[in-house]
């Protein structure tokens, strides 16, 4: 009720973050509706496609994410060096956090070919200590059914206890690995723990998964950084997409949600990589340059 007059689809329109989930979004679609008098499909996004919510959306963070890193992948490998050996089964992933992100990032990752070989969640993780790397599915049944935190690692019923092991939040971001992806909560990297990273990526999926102070220590360490900003974009891409569709009551077809939502993550990736490389500037601060230089441009339109 607090809120009633501060958002809708013309004002401010909310978007599902952590704890949420399609139905929970929907349930709150109805009750403004209930508040206000009268049906605002677009006040929130993130629905259940049976209310207005958009297909694509449930793992539209964690596909953009996967579009941010392939295109990385290809400047990297472009330089004549790269994180994952210029191949994409050479490279090693640790994911921190197995929540909606955390899960389809690893899933896309994982059928790209990259070696998933560490995941955890709030109740610990499990690492392939061998790094052949491990499907996702197989993990999420496992937390599903049990929890994977026991350090063995099921196929249907036949499991691995001797090449696995348990490992914790904190541990998974110090792994020997290629490329680590905070997915999970905010600060989890820091000053601290910054030093002991051994990724030479860190693709940011959580908002604020990496503290300013840890910045300053990666990139003294020629750590690469994909922001937040930049990395976890495509859930509020689609949810643009999802409004938009709401305000014209016309609905598109996963494919071409994906479609769509490819080519604005990868032509951002690659605005952002263009003035990263023009002034010689991490790939944050190039994402705020690219930020404040659209601002200004639309002041000076508007004047």
């Amino acid at each position: 009720v607090a809120l009633k007059d501060f958002i809708g689809s013309d004002k401010d329109v909310p978007a599902p973050d952590v704890n949420t989930n399609p139905q929970i979004m929907a349930w709150m679609v109805d009750e403004f509706s209930k508040i206000k008098g009268y049906n605002d499909l677009g006040v929130f996004t993130g629905k259940t496609l049976e209310l207005g919510g958009s297909k694509g959306r449930i793992e539209a963070t964690g596909l953009g994410g996967f579009f941010v890193f392939e295109e990385l992948a290809k400047k990297l490998s472009a330089k004549g060096g790269s994180a994952s050996g210029g191949k994409p089964t050479q490279t090693t992933v640790a994911v921190q956090g197995f929540g909606n992100v955390g899960y389809f990032i690893s899933e896309f990752l994982h059928n790209a070919g990259y070696r998933v070989v560490a995941v955890s969640d709030s109740r610990g993780g499990i690492y392939d200590k061998r790094h052949q790397g491990m499907n996702p599915k197989n993990l999420l049944k496992q937390k599903q059914d049990q929890g994977f935190n026991n350090g063995c690692y099921c196929i249907g019923s036949v499991c691995d206890c001797e090449n696995y092991t348990k490992i914790s939040n904190a541990k998974i971001l110090e792994l020997p690995v290629d490329v680590i992806v905070p997915a999970a909560l905010e600060s989890v990297i820091t000053e601290k723990n910054a030093g002991r990273i051994k990724a030479k990526v860190i693709l940011e999926m959580a908002n604020g998964g990496v503290t300013p102070e840890a910045d300053v220590k990666l990139n003294k360490k020629d750590k690469i950084v994909v922001p937040d900003v930049l990395a976890n974009a495509g859930g509020v891409t689609v949810s643009y997409f999802e409004w938009l569709q709401n305000k014209q009551n016309y609905y598109w077809g996963e494919k071409e949600v994906n479609e769509k939502l490819e080519k604005i993550m990868k032509d951002s990736f690659n605005e952002v990589w263009k003035i990263k490389e023009q002034y010689r500037v991490d790939l944050r601060v190039a994402a705020f340059i690219l930020a404040v230089q659209r601002i200004a441009e639309n002041m000076e339109i508007r004047q």
